[in-house]
């Protein structure tokens, strides 16, 4: 028995467009936030697994880079390792996956996919050291955090950077309109 799958007409496709207009554009944000938080969850209990009381790989058998002028300027002043070299652009690379596996991309997309990147990150660190069992919210400061080295306020500054790119970033993605889409709105 050979079962025939559907073809969609013009008119079901364009329900389905119209269906996905309904939904509002701040309930898909926080459903995107919602389904990172969950990736940051999953991803900060492995990095427990991995990296115990030690964090920032510490005690990973990997190299480490420990002083440089970069390393200041673009990474905070710690310490770079070969398990950061490899696990941050992996995860961009996670991000980025749907862009290529439905071979669609646009600038909105892209700077969607940074802000959930940058998200990600800041979520995953922080639920690191609230999950972990040699931290704890009790010990998220700087006294206890020696790799996070410039703080403001109760948090490590960059994540008040890239909280900051990453509002932004969403901001543009799904909230601003671009020259073709006023003309369409407006006509």
């Amino acid at each position: 028995m050979n079962e025939r799958i559907p073809s969609k007409s013009p008119k079901s496709r364009h329900n389905l467009q119209a269906e996905s207009d309904i939904v509002p554009v701040w309930r898909r944000l926080i459903v995107l936030l919602t389904w990172v938080a969950l990736l940051a969850l999953f991803f900060a209990q492995t990095e427990i697994q991995i990296e115990g009381s030690a964090g920032w790989g510490a005690n990973l058998p990997t190299w480490r880079i420990e002083k440089h002028w970069l390393l200041d300027i673009f990474w905070g002043g710690r310490a770079m390792t070969g398990y950061h070299a490899w696990v941050f652009p992996f995860i961009s690379l996670v991000f980025h996956f749907p862009l290529f596996f439905f071979h669609t991309w646009t600038l909105k997309l892209e700077a969607r996919a940074l802000a959930s990147v940058m998200s990600f990150w800041i979520m995953e660190d922080f639920l690191w050291f609230v999950l972990n069992p040699a931290f704890g919210l009790a010990r998220f400061d700087p006294a206890y955090i020696p790799w996070h080295k410039h703080w403001l306020w109760c948090a490590p500054t960059d994540y008040w950077t890239f909280l900051t790119l990453a509002c932004g970033l969403f901001w543009f993605s799904y909230f601003s309109a671009t020259r073709g889409e006023k003309k369409v709105n407006e006509g």
